[in-house]
């Protein structure tokens, strides 16, 4: 919504850069999905790796 809101106020300022950024929008969001698949996919290495670390701790916690 906020975005909605901000673009409506570009378009009240300046129409043709507001609607060269809705042309370009779709670009860009395609431009940047790789980048954030690959985030996704190191957040889930880095939360294996972290859990890898602490299974120690979580087994003496459980039988403690």
């Amino acid at each position: 919504m906020v975005i909605f809101l901000l673009w409506c106020l570009l378009f009240v300022l300046s129409w043709p850069l507001a609607l060269v950024a809705l042309i370009c929008f779709p670009f860009v969001w395609l431009f940047l999905l790789p980048f954030r698949l690959a985030g996704i996919a190191v957040h889930g290495a880095l939360a294996l790796v972290a859990a890898i670390i602490l299974l120690p701790a979580r087994i003496i916690r459980g039988i403690a």
